[in-house]
């Protein structure tokens, strides 16, 4: 699964990322470990104690596509994806407006990196475009 993320991140990103899954009425479910929790504000959640086990937050953006966010730092949001969830024109069409709405939202880069290549994105969302770009060739090519 690739690793989606939104750098220089902060608590207020957060926040105001959990207030959109909110607002769009996206089906979400917050658990930490077998522990299903109710959403929380953004501020709690990132002030746990460090050997606190990390909650995640899985999002569905429709019953076919889901994003899974993981409160691991308030200085960067970042969830993952599953591409086999991708297929199609539909579904891509679905992620790409999830990309464009946190993005006008947070107004920050939204960056995918292949599964185990931290910094090396290879899409993401261009604010003057407008649209989600190919920002290099994937590795391996």
């Amino acid at each position: 699964m690739p690793d989606v993320r939104i750098p220089d991140a902060s608590v207020q990103n957060w926040q105001d990322a959990l207030d959109l899954v909110a607002e769009r009425g996206w089906k979400c479910q917050c658990s930490e470990g077998e522990m299903v929790l109710p959403v929380p504000r953004a501020e709690a959640v990132l002030s746990r104690p460090a050997d606190a086990e990390c909650p995640n937050l899985r999002v569905r953006l429709t019953a076919d596509v889901l994003a899974i966010f993981r409160f691991s730092s308030d200085e960067e949001i970042d969830f993952d994806v599953d591409l086999r969830e991708l297929q199609g024109q539909e579904r891509l069409d679905v992620f790409c407006g999830f990309l464009r709405q946190i993005e006008g939202r947070l107004g920050k880069p939204v960056l995918m990196d292949p599964e185990g290549a931290y910094g090396h994105p290879v899409l993401g969302f261009d604010v003057e475009a407008d649209r989600v770009v190919l920002l290099a060739e994937p590795l391996g090519r």
